[in-house]
């Protein structure tokens, strides 16, 4: 459930970022996962893995889940049930006397700095221009010195298209800019994985090429995990290692692109691909 070229340089006067895992190694596990909204079941005791370097796309209709897996990474929601591991570390959980315990927001801190999260809305800071917009973290957060944090931000801009935009606000950006500034925000904090939340879902038709384009290149030009939740059916089958269905809060059916995509086993499977390609 890889790729590897020239991502931005490391420096030696960086702070550590968090261990990578060895490629192709466990790095997210949900084991019998479950999640309620009041008496709605989104996740029903979901169980599935994510190996380091991989790009595995979540598809599904709405509501079956999809973004609820990705927002409980961010820890933004906590399971009622089951746990979440990443990099062989429980995320809401830890453990305390041979017992497990909910986590301390000191653990689950340093958990979530392994992950990185571009949401559909851009949530970029008003007041702040672009370069400062991916500094901010890398520097208070990650103890970045400014000067490593800018040279950090400038080769993220690059790789994203953006060099000659680094002095403006967000507002002088177009929504496919300003998506592509958050992407680079998100890669700033050198996270292990990098969560991808219907990231075009919210740009004009004509903006989408440009920000799925950012990606793919991200996706085969660096080793980064990659999860991604996404309606762009073709940016799927281009990216993914694996994609997984899901339906009613369970992975029905998981396979490598092109038998998801070409043979799907599931009627169900079949029956969405119809409605969205």
């Amino acid at each position: 459930m890889s790729a590897d070229s020239n991502p931005p340089k490391d420096r030696t006067d960086e702070p550590s970022a968090p261990a990578k895992s060895a490629a192709g190694t466990e790095l997210i596990r949900f084991d019998k996962v479950t999640k309620r909204f009041g008496g709605h079941t989104v996740l029903d005791s979901l169980d599935f893995t994510v190996s380091s370097g991989k790009h595995v796309t979540l598809i599904g209709p709405s509501g079956s889940g999809k973004t609820t897996i990705l927002r409980l990474l961010m820890t933004l929601l906590t399971p009622d049930e089951g746990t979440i591991r990443v990099g062989g570390e429980y995320l809401t959980h830890e453990e305390k006397g041979g017992k497990l315990v909910p986590a301390g927001e000191k653990h689950t801190r340093e958990i979530r700095k392994k992950i990185g999260m571009v949401f559909q809305q851009f949530n970029l800071f008003p007041n702040m221009k672009v370069l400062r917009n991916i500094t901010e973290a890398p520097v208070h957060v990650l103890g970045m010195s400014k000067d490593a944090a800018e040279e950090r931000a400038r080769d993220l801009l690059e790789l994203v298209g953006l060099t000659e935009h680094l002095d403006k606000y967000p507002t002088q950006l177009s929504g496919g800019q300003q998506q592509r500034v958050a992407i680079a925000r998100a890669l700033a904090m050198r996270p292990q994985v990098l969560l991808l939340d219907e990231v075009t879902s919210a740009l004009d038709p004509e903006l989408v090429a440009g920000v799925l384009d950012v990606l793919r290149d991200i996706a085969h030009t660096t080793d980064i995990t990659m999860l991604c939740v996404t309606h762009e059916m073709n940016f799927a089958r281009d990216i993914s290692d694996d994609v997984l269905m899901f339906d009613a809060g369970r992975v029905i059916e998981s396979g490598a692109p092109e038998k998801i995509f070409s043979e799907p086993e599931q009627e169900r499977t079949r029956e969405f691909l119809s409605a969205v390609l």
